[in-house]
């Protein structure tokens, strides 16, 4: 399995931003898909998941503000960031997990994408 993340960029404090994690592989729809973060100097964390039957988790940090979803036919797990805050900026990283569940542990990943940066601007 094979992740491709994309969409990072520079935004301004308020913006919004979709990233997107595009899938190999030939069972994506029995996936668990999630997103981590990870700011300079300090750990990974979790932000969302979304499991193979569409049952999502999301960091408290997060909710109200991102919405994970996924498109099985198109092999991609997308994450919608708005009203985004400078303490969002973080490399952002998109993970696999085989099982289909949507854990917020990054230890039941098996698979993760390159990372996409995300910067917010004050």
């Amino acid at each position: 399995v094979q992740l491709q993340a994309s969409g990072g960029g520079l935004v301004q404090a308020g913006g919004s931003l979709r990233l997107s994690c595009a899938a190999s592989g030939r069972t994506f729809s029995s996936y668990g898909m999630g997103w981590f973060r990870q700011a300079p100097g300090k750990e990974r964390e979790f932000v969302a998941a979304i499991s193979w039957i569409r049952n999502t988790a999301y960091a408290d940090s997060v909710k109200g503000r991102f919405t994970i979803s996924r498109d099985d036919a198109k092999k991609t797990a997308y994450l919608q960031m708005n009203s985004l805050k400078p303490e969002d900026t973080a490399v952002y990283y998109c993970a696999a997990d085989l099982t289909g569940r949507s854990s917020g542990s990054s230890d039941r990943y098996d698979y993760w994408g390159q990372g996409t940066q995300v910067t917010v601007s004050s």
